[in-house]
């Protein structure tokens, strides 16, 4: 079974290109990606989570 892929928060702002502010608004919201965040602080995002949220968000439109 392939090892999930997760991707830093800056890649991930620049694939749906959106600033970091416009991000945590969503976020609050409850309309972003889930995110992980790992014991040394860091965020991130599994790839499946966000193919899955740009589907929904497709949907949506």
């Amino acid at each position: 079974m392939p090892k999930p892929e997760y991707m830093k928060l800056p890649a991930v702002l620049a694939e749906i290109e959106m600033s970091r502010a416009a991000f945590y608004r969503m976020r609050a919201r409850g309309k972003a990606p889930r995110l992980i965040k790992l014991p040394n602080g860091q965020l991130r995002v599994s790839r499946a989570d966000l193919d899955a949220w740009w589907a929904a968000q497709e949907v949506a439109a």
